[in-house]
């Protein structure tokens, strides 16, 4: 992916919308594309609850995917003042905790619903943590109710329950994932 391209088209949606500021530096995540912006004016790029964000970041793939004729848009997220890798990290945060309740009852957790996004964060911690190699994660659900039901990989039989799908034992209200912006 270009990275000029993205520092430059980065720069220009800023200044139409009449927001200051500092360096853009874009760089490799794995295979996500991080553009990271410095400004003393973070909170007006992040909008309210991460609107103004998600629209840079949403035109920003739509151009690249134009320009570069791609047939799926690229995984780009734009960050501002370290916003998103805070919500990253409180979404693994509650991951982890979540995964010592399941462990403790040997039962399903159902996180909030939560966007595509967050709901990969979750799948490919979980995946990739070596601490959680017991537990496994799923999505279910539909459109913006869609959540990720973590669970051990060897589920302990309930001889009530033996060849039903199980429900997600909580429904995790206050969890700390409402305010999710992805």
């Amino acid at each position: 992916m270009d990275h000029a391209l993205l520092q430059e088209s980065t720069a220009k949606i800023l200044q139409l919308l009449g927001l200051t500021h500092g360096e853009i530096t874009v760089r490799m995540d794995g295979d996500i594309t991080r553009i990271d912006i410095a400004s003393n004016e973070a909170s007006r790029i992040i909008g309210w609850h991460g609107e103004t964000l998600n629209s840079i970041q949403h035109i920003l793939k739509s151009i690249i995917r134009t320009k570069d004729k791609l047939e799926r848009t690229p995984l780009i997220v734009v960050d501002a003042d370290g916003y998103r890798a805070m919500q990253e990290e409180k979404v693994r945060n509650i991951a982890e905790a979540k995964a010592e309740f399941v462990r403790r009852a040997g039962s399903r957790v159902a996180l909030s619903p939560m966007s595509p996004y967050f709901r990969r964060i979750v799948h490919v911690y979980v995946a990739n943590d070596p601490a959680l190699q017991d537990l496994t994660t799923e999505s279910v659900g539909e459109g913006d109710y869609r959540q990720i039901v973590l669970k051990l990989k060897q589920e302990k039989k309930d001889p009530m329950n033996s060849g039903e799908e199980l429900s997600p034992v909580i429904a995790a209200a206050n969890d700390g994932l409402e305010n999710l912006d992805i």
